[in-house]
């Protein structure tokens, strides 16, 4: 049995793509493989992205924003777009979904307190992705 294989893609990949890979690695522990990357990647991690893993001990600061590498788009097992600015086009045989995630600074919510909103909402959903993927 192979082990299930994730892609998770936001816009940046600095922030809630780089969260759920982190949520998902931590929360799996060598169940499932998790990957990250961006549509259009940026130059750094957001820290409050980091700040926010480590109070809950996902440490991803060894992690630097990257393109999607199409090898890897076509051999994992599900894509997963966070937010509703990125996009994937269909690749056959590949499964893709988006997570249209909480975003709080539409509520008037900023920084650390926006990013820890965001690390809950994501992390429920790899909670719940992990569960249906080790079903």
């Amino acid at each position: 049995m192979s082990t299930p294989s994730v892609l998770f893609v936001c816009v940046k990949n600095g922030g809630k793509s780089q969260m759920a890979a982190g949520l998902l690695r931590h929360t799996a522990r060598g169940r499932v493989e998790a990957y990250s990357a961006g549509t259009a990647p940026g130059d750094n991690l957001n820290g409050l992205a980091v700040q926010s893993l480590l109070e809950v001990g996902v440490d991803i600061r060894a992690e630097v924003p990257k393109p999607i590498d199409p090898r890897l788009l076509r051999a994992v097992d599900l894509v997963v777009t966070l937010g509703r600015a990125a996009h994937i086009d269909a690749v056959e045989g590949v499964r893709i979904r988006n997570w249209d995630t909480d975003e709080p600074s539409e509520r008037g919510i900023d920084g650390i307190e926006r990013m820890r909103l965001v690390r809950d909402d994501i992390a429920g959903r790899v909670r719940q992705l992990l569960d249906e993927l080790t079903a």
